[in-house]
């Protein structure tokens, strides 16, 4: 404002008197005074159902409970059930004024509901805002992320951090496309393979809810499969909603559905997409507009309207377990959703896990398996290098691969690329002692001694070069590498076969996709690239590395990752071959060799049952320093029959290395114990471990609690 026109300040502090009468006298005439939005003091509140319950996004266990706030007039029409508003928390009974809390702290949160009047008999602080008019919780969706607290004890705030994307106010301005009319039923096309495959796509296509465990044919059109399962759905009137372990996964499966359906009749939900194309693509799928959905396992909460399917390809993959509080699994999330919904449930993949065997041998759920005949036409031949092959092998002593496997590759190279899978990346992660096998350690910490590019070894641990390491058990000088990584392979297979070429495919650089042509493709496992026509062979090196570990899982993971690899390989008739280098008397190799995953299972199951472990029990994991775990299991009021194993120490965290969820700060010594009950008790146990967290959390927020401990619902590992 210019000095002709009156103060730069712009204040009424330059006005007329006449205009500052005239200011007065409206605001005396005013029927409502004007309040400000941080506390809406003195504001009306709305005329009807003027309480909103709320659900705070505080994430402690001791506040996992919904508090109720008064709607001002003004927040009337937008404050809906399920918007995100802004509330002020943390405001004591001695702050009100005018009948109304003041004061706190302003945090995020969902409207869960309008109601008459508060079960809360104190004065009430308003809501501070509506962040959005748009609804993005609604009552399926909020009764999901209620049930999967309750199976992880997990809070519900922590479960919508998951479960809903963050807010892009771009995304939410543009309106979605109008919804498509429902697609034909399509045939069953390769479904026709398996037994009771027609009659299963008939079922969703007809509205049914058919709940199965695919055993997939190996070859690549499962993906082709699961398109067709999601379009039967679609013809139905229903939606879709297809869950699976990677980005790579999702490709093939989106493409799968546009060659079948065509654009725009499914969305996509990975984190690759970015957030605000993400949360366009979710909200399309809540307003309707979208009815199928493909994937990774942060699609497991997608707010698919009309449920008529849920499908998860590959459920032992570790990707599909969350690493985010509480840790809840794809596959468990899935079946509350089909419980919840009464929707179909399919659950497939080369390999079987127990979980899935499970839901056969109970009756839960069907099996949709392909008769010996079909497998065997489309499964590569397996040949097994046992320890005693490898004991007479000349060339097995003084090379990396025994001669069946030269020979395998060689052949194969004739006619198309060869996969070899490394249970490792990188150079040599680990050394031993060439005579004797002895695990070479650091002099200083005990460390593992780990070698490096140049040759140098240097500790896993400390940090520390060694330069003149012997044995001290048997006094040798000689290194050779325990497990060899996948950059060395590459190296040594390329100077076997200079001519060929030699591609890797690793955590740093994952192909998608490798040509036709002849050429030596070093992967580990999980990031096996698909080849044009598939692999004219396989070489599945260490397996002895895998099987050995010291998991329970260790066998069905091993036979997951050799399957994972062998299925990308031709069909025997077609000159595939597959070679694992594994003692071939082991029951995951032998149900390798069959190509038997689902008999695997079962018996995996039996020796479960049999031990007491899961998934035929529930299991928990607490873990902590030693004091805190011991004060938590002397304090929680556990189920009469649940049992208690350990506690025992964990592994020290290195010092540099990323913190696994659940394990010790570098440097720091943990326990932990395992609470184990049998079935039924679940419920029971997560109850209880629920409130003992929380009440140990509420401690702490006084001042006087101890340690945390970390509690987590069906531990991945136990050992």
């Amino acid at each position: 404002m210019s000095s002709e026109n009156g103060s730069g300040d712009g204040g009424a502090e330059g006005a007329p008197p006449e205009q500052l009468a005239l200011i007065r006298e409206s605001v005396r005439k005013a029927k409502e005074p004007r309040a400000k939005p941080r506390t809406w003091r003195g504001a009306a509140l709305a005329a009807e159902l003027p309480v909103a319950r709320v659900l705070v996004d505080k994430g402690v266990l001791h506040l996992d409970r919904y508090f109720d706030y008064a709607v001002p007039a003004e927040l009337d029409a937008d404050a809906q059930p399920g918007v995100r508003v802004r509330v002020r928390f943390g405001a004591g009974r001695h702050r009100v004024r005018e009948g109304r809390r003041e004061g706190g702290g302003l945090v995020d949160g969902f409207l869960v509901e309008r109601r008459a009047e508060s079960d809360y008999s104190g004065p009430l602080a308003a809501l501070a805002q509506v962040v959005s008019p748009e609804p993005v919780l609604s009552e399926e969706l909020l009764a999901l992320v209620r049930a999967v607290a309750d199976r992880y004890a997990g809070s519900m705030a922590d479960v919508l951090q998951l479960a809903v994307p963050p807010r892009s106010a771009r995304a939410e301005q543009r309106p979605s496309p109008d919804p498509l009319p429902p697609p034909p039923a399509p045939d069953a096309g390769s479904w026709a393979r398996y037994e009771h495959g027609g009659a299963f796509i008939e079922s969703l296509a007809a509205g049914g809810s058919p709940r199965a465990v695919w055993n997939a044919l190996p070859g690549p059109l499962w993906s082709e499969e699961l398109a067709r399962a999601v379009a039967a759905t679609l013809t139905s009137g229903r939606g879709a909603l297809v869950v699976v372990p990677d980005g790579r996964t999702v490709a093939r499966v989106d493409a799968a559905l546009t060659s079948l359906l065509g654009e725009g009749r499914h969305a996509l939900l990975t984190a690759d997409a970015g957030p605000e194309q993400r949360y366009r693509q979710w909200l399309a799928v809540r307003r309707g507009s979208v009815r199928a959905v493909v994937g990774t396992r942060a699609a497991m909460f997608a707010p698919v309207q009309d449920l008529g399917l849920v499908a998860l390809w590959d459920d032992g993959d570790d990707s599909h377990s969350e690493q985010h509080a509480p840790q809840p699994h794809a596959r468990e999330v899935l079946l509350l959703r089909a419980a919840q919904d009464r929707c179909a449930f399919l659950v497939g993949g080369w390999n079987c896990t127990v979980e899935a065997a499970q839901l056969v041998e109970t009756g839960w759920a069907r099996p949709l398996t392909a008769v010996r005949e079909q497998v065997r036409r489309a499964a590569p031949l397996v040949r097994t290098v046992g320890d005693g092959d490898l004991a007479r092998d000349e060339a097995a002593r003084a090379a990396r691969l025994p001669s069946l496997a030269w020979q395998a590759a060689r052949e194969g190279l004739r006619h198309g690329p060869v996969l070899v899978q490394v249970p490792r990346r990188g150079y040599v992660p680990r050394m031993v002692c060439a005579q004797c096998r002895a695990p070479a350690r650091c002099r200083h910490c005990a460390g593992p001694l780990q070698g490096q590019d140049a040759g140098v070894l240097r500790c896993e641990w400390c940090g520390r070069q060694e330069s003149s390491w012997h044995c001290p058990e048997c006094g040798s000088f000689r290194l050779r590498a325990q497990v060899v990584g996948a950059r060395r392979t590459a190296e040594e297979l390329g100077r076997a076969f200079p001519a060929v070429p030699v591609r890797t495919s690793g955590r740093e650089h994952v192909l998608d996709t490798v040509p036709d042509t002849p050429a030596l493709v070093v992967s580990t496992p999980g990031a096996e690239p698909v080849a044009e026509g598939g692999y004219a062979a396989a070489l599945l090196l260490d397996g002895w590395a895998m099987l050995g570990r010291p998991d329970l899982r260790a066998g069905e993971d091993a036979l997951r990752r050799w399957l994972g690899a062998a299925a990308l390989v031709r069909p025997q008739e077609a000159g595939g071959t597959v070679v694992v280098v594994a003692e071939p008397t082991l029951r995951p190799v032998q149900a390798l060799v069959r190509w038997d995953p689902a008999g695997h299972a079962v018996r995996e199951l039996a020796d479960r049952a049999e031990l007491g472990f899961p998934p035929v029990s529930r299991m928990a994991a607490v873990s902590g320093p030693a004091e805190a775990v011991a004060d938590f299991l002397g304090t929680v009021r556990l189920p009469a029959e649940a049992e208690v194993l350990g506690p025992v120490p964990l592994p020290v965290t290195p010092a540099g290395r990323p913190r696994r969820p659940g394990g010790p700060p570098p440097g720091e010594q943990w326990e932990r114990a395992l609470v184990r009950v049998p079935p039924g008790s679940g419920a029971a146990l997560a109850a209880a471990l629920k409130a003992a967290q929380a009440a140990r959390t509420a401690h702490s927020a006084r001042g006087s609690g101890g340690a945390a401990v970390w509690v987590r619902i069906d531990p991945p590992d136990i050992g």
